[in-house]
């Protein structure tokens, strides 16, 4: 067995309504204090040596050089005629910005974040076009950090104004059509010595004059008696509305506000309550069109007149299906709808009117992926082309333009991976649960697969936030099938996959049901054969993190090895740091005394029992996650490691510079991949 790093305890227990709970690790809450400092250097010497000295390591991480070493283009985004488009040459640590005049003209590198940080640790995070294709507001991030920092240059001349806009989080920009200036959102500036773990209240909504210092951007929208509330600022294509989203944390209602941008008019309540999800799609003049979920939780779109805002005057345009809607956009005046079927996407063409007009066919079962914050599907209202990324676990994301006239899709651009994936199939299977539910699962394997029970298989869920869990690809994982890995992908509740009775079925009070899904997962692959609990590792990230935290806490036998990423493993006290409230509409709250019973009883951290046999576990944080502070992971890796009666690792491996995973550089992707399947190499025997 491993001899772990001293981790002292301290004699805190808390009261949660009667009932004593201890913290001995709470000290490692504070990750800028010495003593946390030394603690985290013992435990990545610690780490890093046995990482270093597996035979395997060096090999695994050339070979994902090599895999990664591809030139690769998101969707473009037109503009003012002007394409724009995300691209990277392979092993850049961030993807540049490029320009075209034409689709098929040179491109020009409009904003390279390469060039911000000599170790690629600056990111793009956010960006957005004016509606002449005249100017880019670009946010930037600094080490994973989720605060962003706002920048205006001109797509001409490739040169910045002075314009410099700090303290904005989780914003996106929306341009006024007379390209003056923009609308965005941001928070007060923390007080001198304040902590950057603290809790994100009192979100504002600002809009910025183009060359104005930020001191005299005009404040549109605040709610000083509603600190959890957050605006997402959109302005209607005809130029009359400013749109905003009033979001409340997590919780995938929302309200509505707008405002006439004519004379600059009051802010009025279109959608005053918190009863439903309402997506702007668009609008002809006064008449809005929303995606919304309301009395239809797979989803539907409505029309809603301004003038006549009252529900009795509401028009169904699309109804709702078998599928769930996912997004929805207006192209060539049209309703281009976004689909999941059993987890994966299909494209669908609606009139004005709701009448379906057909499908717009993808290559297979599949997903149109995001790149970062952007999604690959794009098109203007006056356009008679749509462009859409399609991807799926072999198949990197591929270009695509649809076009109207000639309804077709042409084929723009295939990364050139340098990988056979004639080999390896995907195929999609349905899993019953405790409760008889069916979950999709999806496997990625050779074709000559042998269910012997011999075969390494990394079984991946995530389960909550209405997040649909779709096919998607990353380059490592080439890397691992090379290894005869499986991929095992689980559909679990709590996500998006079948629309809002599907998600209420995981969260809260139901969260067990996720748990009980995965696990239900994992106990098919053995019974099949696929393979066996020595060979079956289990991965998840943020929420994905706090589903392997629970699920090997419950039933460590089940699985060889267990890698939660940046995972939520402390429910007791998630929401006292950053924006951790804002999950509150997901997880419930340990201020509930209701629901800290049912948080206490399977939060990962206070579920872990002295003298259990736990699986090795590799537990993945960085020192700058702002959205789950690392203080989750450093707690619970101390609590396994005085727990563990058994002779597997637990390991803790924390990034320096980097944070919850947006805007990570390439270089250190490829590092942390490369030590993930050497671990996972090394222990499952």
């Amino acid at each position: 067995m491993l001899t772990y790093p001293h981790t002292p305890t301290v004699d805190q227990v808390d009261d949660y309504h009667g009932r004593q709970v201890a913290d001995p690790y709470r000290w490692l809450e504070d990750t800028g204090s010495a003593e946390t400092a030394a603690w985290i250097e013992a435990q990545n010497a610690l780490t890093f040596d046995f990482l270093g000295r597996i035979p395997a390591r060096q090999a695994i991480q050339e070979r994902l050089v090599e895999l990664w070493d591809f030139p690769r283009q998101s969707a473009p985004l037109k503009r003012g005629g002007r394409y724009f488009q995300l691209r990277n040459s392979g092993l850049q640590n961030q993807d540049a910005l490029y320009v075209m005049e034409q689709l098929d003209g040179e491109a020009r590198l409009l904003l390279d974040p390469n060039s911000l940080s000599e170790d690629g640790t600056v990111a793009l995070n956010v960006w957005s076009v004016s509606d002449d294709g005249q100017w880019l507001a670009y946010a930037t991030s600094a080490s994973g950090s989720d605060w962003l920092t706002w920048r205006v240059r001109n797509v001409l001349s490739g040169q910045d104004l002075p314009d410099r806009l700090e303290w904005s989080k989780f914003s996106d920009a929306a341009w006024r059509q007379d390209q003056s200036g923009f609308y965005y959102a941001r928070y007060d500036e923390p007080t001198a010595g304040e902590d950057y773990t603290g809790a994100n209240y009192f979100q504002k909504l600002y809009f910025h004059r183009l060359g104005a210092p930020q001191a005299s951007d005009q404040l549109v929208y605040e709610r000083p008696d509603q600190k959890e509330w957050g605006f997402e600022p959109r302005v209607s294509d005809d130029s009359r509305y400013l749109v905003i989203h009033a979001w409340q944390g997590t919780d995938v209602r929302n309200r509505v506000f707008y405002q006439e941008l004519s004379g600059d008019g009051p802010v009025v309540a279109l959608i005053p309550d918190l009863e439903a999800n309402f997506s702007f799609v668009g609008n002809d003049g006064p008449r809005f069109y929303f995606r919304t979920d309301l009395n239809a939780p797979r989803g539907r779109l409505i029309a809603i007149d301004v003038n006549q805002p009252a529900k009795a005057n509401w028009e169904m345009i699309i109804p709702e299906g078998a599928d769930t809607l996912e997004r929805i956009i207006i192209v060539h005046q049209e309703f281009v709808a976004l689909y999941l079927h059993h987890a994966h996407h299909h494209l669908r063409r609606y009139d004005r009117h709701g009448r379906f007009l057909g499908d717009i066919a993808l290559p297979a079962p599949g997903a149109i992926p995001a790149t970062g914050t952007f999604l690959n599907l794009t098109g203007e209202r006056e356009d008679d082309e749509l462009f859409y990324g399609f991807c799926s676990f072999l198949y990197p994301p591929t270009i695509y333009r649809y076009d109207f006239a000639r309804q077709a899709s042409t084929l723009l651009y295939t990364p050139p991976i340098p990988f056979d994936n004639s080999d390896y199939v995907t195929r999609q299977l349905f899993v019953t649960s405790k409760d008889g539910t069916q979950l999709p699962l999806f496997l990625t394997h050779r074709r000559d697969l042998e269910a012997d029970g011999r075969n390494p298989t990394l079984l991946f869920g995530y389960g909550g936030f209405n997040v649909a869990f779709t096919p998607n690809f990353q380059v490592s994982r080439l890397a691992w099938f090379e290894q005869s890995g499986i991929l095992a992908w689980a559909c679990l509740r709590g996500g998006g996959e079948y629309g809002q009775e599907w998600h209420q079925a995981g969260k809260g009070g139901n969260k067990q049901n996720v748990f009980d899904d995965f696990i239900a997962c994992a106990e098919y692959l053995v019974a099949e054969g696929i393979t066996s609990p020595e060979k079956l590792a289990i991965m998840g990230g943020s929420n994905g993190g706090l589903l392997v935290g629970a699920c090997l806490t419950q039933r460590p036998e089940l699985f060889g090895a267990a890698v939660p990423v940046v995972g939520v493993l402390d429910m007791l006290r998630f929401h006292h740091f950053t924006i951790g409230w804002a999950w509150v509409s997901d997880f419930g709250s340990a201020d509930d005394p209701e629901m800290f019973e049912t948080l206490l009883a399977y939060s990962p951290l206070h579920n872990v029992r002295p003298g259990r046999q736990y699986p090795a576990t590799l537990i993945v944080t960085a020192d700058h996650d702002d959205r789950v502070v690392p203080g989750h992971s450093f707690k619970f890796a101390a609590t396994l490691q005085a727990a563990q009666a058994g002779e597997a690792p637990i390991l803790i491996r924390i990034q320096q510079k980097a944070g919850h995973g947006l805007g990570k550089p390439t270089r250190i992707q490829i590092e942390e991949v490369a030590d993930i399947w050497a671990f996972l190499t090394a222990v499952l025997k």
